[in-house]
Formats: structure tokens, sequence, C-alpha cells
């Protein structure tokens, strides 16, 4: 299996090493150079193409041609629609997945456009206020059929480590990755520079594994 990753930070990093682990080919296009060399470092060069996922001549350097699933995991919802488009018609990618980081552009995701399958984080945390979920203590929102992943949500406590703390300075398990946070009536898309508070509602993805670590990290005492 072959996998062009669009965008190398903290989503496409972790598809990145799920697919390492996993044995699946990759290959990741960033167009930020400091980035480059950190993942250049990780996975070494025949993984990593600089350059902006919109451009065909980076595309077809990075082998999407060859590709058996494309993703545009960037957090510019205009990237990562331009590079889909590009993916599945020009390139006739068989499967071609997309991130969306404002809500209000989840409308533009869709077949017409080239994207086979959209993931919008601000869904999943809409869903858990809708249904009115419990926020007291870590909890399994979906259990995954494959290798023990689940998305799980939990709530900082007061005392916790990381209040205060920007998400970067967290030593989060390498095998799980945030997805967003409701603060108040605020969901957030988390980035690196986003600072933790009491009470903040966090919704994961994780492997069970982690969960313990988690539990230590946020202060809360129930998995």
């Amino acid at each position: 299996m072959k996998v062009v990753i669009i965008g190398g930070g903290q989503v496409g990093t972790y598809m990145a090493d799920l697919l390492e682990r996993n044995k699946c080919g990759f290959t990741i296009v960033e167009e930020d150079r400091a980035r480059v060399r950190k993942l250049r470092e990780k996975y070494g060069e025949e993984h990593v193409v600089l350059g902006n996922g919109t451009s065909p001549t980076i595309l077809e350097s990075a082998g999407v041609e060859k590709a058996d699933v494309v993703t545009c995991v960037t957090g510019y919802d205009e990237v990562n629609l331009v590079a889909s488009t590009i993916a599945k018609f020009e390139f006739q990618a068989p499967r071609v997945i997309a991130r969306v980081n404002n809500p209000r552009n989840s409308w533009l995701f869709n077949l017409g456009m080239g994207v086979d399958a959209s993931v919008n984080q601000a869904d999943i945390i809409s869903h858990m206020v809708v249904e009115e979920m419990s926020m007291k203590s870590l909890m399994t929102l979906m259990q995954l059929s494959r290798g023990g992943y689940s998305i799980i949500q939990l709530t900082v406590q007061e005392d916790s480590s990381t209040v205060g703390k920007p998400i970067k300075d967290i030593k989060l398990p390498s095998s799980c990755l945030m997805i967003a946070i409701y603060r108040g009536e605020t969901m957030l898309i988390p980035h690196g520079s986003t600072t933790i508070f009491p009470g903040d509602k966090i919704m994961l993805f994780s492997d069970s594994k982690a969960h313990e670590k988690l539990n230590e990290l946020f202060g809360s005492t129930n998995v």
C-alpha cells in the first residue's frame, strides 16, 4: 500500500508513524523547510518531498500516480481542497481523504471536488455536545474495529500538570493524537501553541495502552 500525505504537521506525522509501524509505503509533502529537515531526519529523505501540495509537479515527484490513497491534512482548507481536486482528476488517485479545519467549509469537500471522504474534527465534538455525554471522566466515545484504537474524551483537572502549558510542551504518548478541545461554548482545533486550561474537555485518538498515561497527565482518575 502506498499513501501520499500532504501536510507534515501533527496529523500528517501521526499518520506517517502509523503507516511506518504497519510497514506501509508513504511520502509526505511539506512546504516548510524547517519541518522538512526534521521529517527527513525521522523518516529518511526518500519519504519526504519539499513543496506545496497544490503543485502538480510536486505531487508527481511524490509518486501520487502510484498512490493507493492521498490524504490532504494541512491546516489550510484551501490547500486541502485544491490538492484533493488535482490528485483525483489530474492523477486519478483511487481514494482521496481530506481534513476540514473550518466546519463552515465542509460543504465544499465532496465528490465533485475530488474528495472521497472528509474528516471534520469539529463535527466529532459537536455530536458529543448534542448527545449530552458526561464529561466527568475519561470515557470511550468510539471503539475502532482494528488495532485497539478508540476516540476518548477527558476533562482537565485543576491540579493537572498540563494546566497553563501549550500543547507543544506536553509529552503526549506517541500512540495518541489530540483531536479537539471544548472550552465552555467554544470548540477549538488544537495546535502546538494552544494552552491547556482547567475544565477543558479534550478528545483524543488513542490506543488503550496510553489511557493510564493520559489520566496521569490531565488529572483524570477514571478510565
